[in-house]
């Protein structure tokens, strides 16, 4: 196992005991200036022993990190930066698997002002291209695989001057290594930077448009991430944290850097490709005693024989990045003991809604919004809604705007302006909230279906499906319908060993029926192989209703 320093006096109680309390009483308070690797990183490096990252290679070999690896390896990349003449302000196109490079190039950057663009490595040469013309990005950093997109546009990207490349020799491309080996590791000479400076650039993922840019703060990531780590994942400096996700992800943000060294934690990540057996072998061997992961993970691993692993260090488990399903919190929890604690937010955000140790859960919600925020459900002119009454999320931002959220979506003010409505901000999703207060996830605004008067929400069916046997994965879009306008149609992934027929879509249909309310069930079934997603994992539900429409006319 992993030692982390006073791991076996665990203390088990809960960051957060009193939710009303907490609520009222907590506020972030926000310096002049802030640099989260100065000020974050480098304050844990004080301590020269204390563990920030545990990295298992795809070889299943293991890289252990102290914080002072982390300050005197970003002070190594800031200085080439320095070096190049990249300044406060440029933006830099970076797209690393997990590995402990990818952190020092994160804070070497923050430390400068320098803005990084993240990417998943799933990004096509198209994509690159996309990003580093849109922002208009000095400089790109990879691997030798993104290193090949970049190249196939490069000549196209005028913008793009300098080129660094980790761990192979590239023609056109500086050699990460040996620039970085030839690095001081004290860092002098920085200009200071604001909270109010810009941290990092994220490109949303987009369901029915090219990805925006979305543009943090210090304070609206670096700093405001304290409420994703502290009440929501429950974090402290004892904790080994794994969040399951690609580098070029928001919620790498979230999970993987952030929150987790602001409360001293520290991060476990494994590259390579997922494998449940894999994974749960990793937690048991290494003793992660947090973990997150989407609930897309969660559904492959209770497939497993969970109890044929000692989950015994796991005390905390969250899951994000769409809802989750109450079957699975089931047999997670008769499987490791542990419940999932669901949470909700954005790219534009921190973590705004969850589920906490101090509350009882739900299933089925995604919980109170976090303290720091007034998250509520309001109807089309921005009024707050009864109890059980379906309308959008939306966090209050007057009289005073909350931090953690983002500042604009970068040169799109028409886009920014439309995220807005009189003293709220709108998310895009819509819900309900319970006589509790809890938060119910229906579906983003352009996925609700409206067949016969009746609104019906994607998820709700999804989750019905879900829950049969021989269904693996579903997405579930409004299909036309000359009498009812729009009806419910599912789109199946089959699980091993099932053979899609007729039998097959009445039995689906039944099923469903019997979960959820009679008028839910998915008139129509088709049974595919794959569903369209974007690069972050998720499902395009615009692309399949585009797709169903695109010839329909009323006969």
């Amino acid at each position: 196992m992993c030692e982390i320093e006073g791991n076996a006096m665990k203390d088990l109680r809960p960051n957060m005991e009193d939710y009303e309390k907490t609520r009222n009483e907590f506020k972030l308070e926000v310096p002049e200036y802030f640099n989260f690797g100065f000020d974050v990183v480098d304050q844990w490096a004080e301590d020269r022993t204390k563990l920030a990252l545990v990295s298992v290679n795809p070889d299943d070999t293991v890289q252990k990190h102290t914080f002072w690896d982390i300050k005197t390896g970003s002070n190594r990349v800031a200085n080439v930066l320095k070096k190049l003449g990249l300044k406060k302000g440029d933006r830099v196109f970076i797209m690393l698997p997990q590995c402990a490079e990818w952190y020092m190039c994160m804070i070497g950057m923050f430390k400068l002002g320098i803005v990084p663009m993240p990417a998943t490595a799933m990004c096509t040469a198209k994509d690159v291209e996309y990003r580093i013309k849109t922002a208009g990005a000095v400089m790109a950093i990879s691997d030798g695989v993104g290193a090949v997109k970049v190249d196939d546009v490069f000549d196209d990207l005028d913008c793009l001057t300098k080129r660094m490349v980790l761990g192979d020799k590239r023609e056109g491309w500086l050699s990460y290594d040996d620039e970085v080996a030839g690095a001081s590791l004290q860092l002098e000479g920085v200009e200071k930077t604001r909270s109010d400076d810009t941290l990092l650039l994220y490109f949303t993922s987009g369901t029915t448009s090219y990805p925006k840019m979305v543009l943090h703060t210090q304070a609206s990531y670096g700093i405001a991430h304290r409420i994703t780590a502290t009440f929501w994942q429950d974090l402290k400096p004892t904790d080994l944290h794994w969040t399951m996700s690609d580098t070029g992800w928001a919620k790498a943000a979230w999970g993987k850097l952030f929150g987790q060294w602001t409360v001293g934690a520290a991060v476990f990540q494994l590259e390579g490709k997922f494998d449940a057996k894999r994974t749960l072998g990793a937690m048991q061997n290494y003793g992660i005693t947090t973990f997150c992961a989407p609930p897309t993970v969660y559904r492959v691993m209770v497939n497993a024989d969970l109890k044929a692993f000692d989950l015994s260090d796991l005390r905390h488990c969250m899951a994000a990045g769409e809802p989750l399903n109450p079957e699975v919190m089931r047999i997670w929890k008769e499987g490791t003991g542990t419940h999932i604690y669901d949470g909700y937010g954005q790219t534009e955000t921190v973590n705004l809604v969850a589920n906490y140790r101090c509350l009882p859960i739900k299933p089925g919600s995604m919980g109170k919004p976090t303290p720091g925020f007034y998250v509520s459900v309001i109807d089309d002119e921005g009024n707050e809604v009864p109890p059980d009454t379906e309308g959008h999320i939306a966090v209050r931002v007057k009289p005073e705007r909350p931090v953690g959220l983002f500042k604009e979506y970068w040169m799109e003010p028409d886009k920014t302006a439309s995220a807005y409505m009189g003293d709220w901000y709108l998310t895009g999703d819509k819900a309900y909230k319970d006589t509790d207060g809890y938060l119910f996830f229906v579906g983003r605004v352009d996925d609700v279906i409206i067949t016969s008067g009746y609104r019906i929400g994607p998820f709700e069916v999804e989750s019905a499906l879900l829950e049969h046997p021989a269904v693996q994965e579903s997405a579930v879009v409004a299909a036309p319908d000359k009498t009812r306008g729009e009806v419910v149609k599912a789109f199946v992934i089959l699980a091993p060993g099932f053979d899609g027929n007729d039998d097959l879509v009445k039995e689906l249909q039944t099923h469903v029926k019997t979960v959820t309310a009679p008028y839910k069930y998915p008139r129509r079934i088709e049974f595919v192989t794959e569903l369209p997603k974007t690069i972050s994992g998720k499902i395009r539900r615009g692309e399949l209703k585009e797709r169903e429409w695109k010839d329909w006319k009323i006969k």
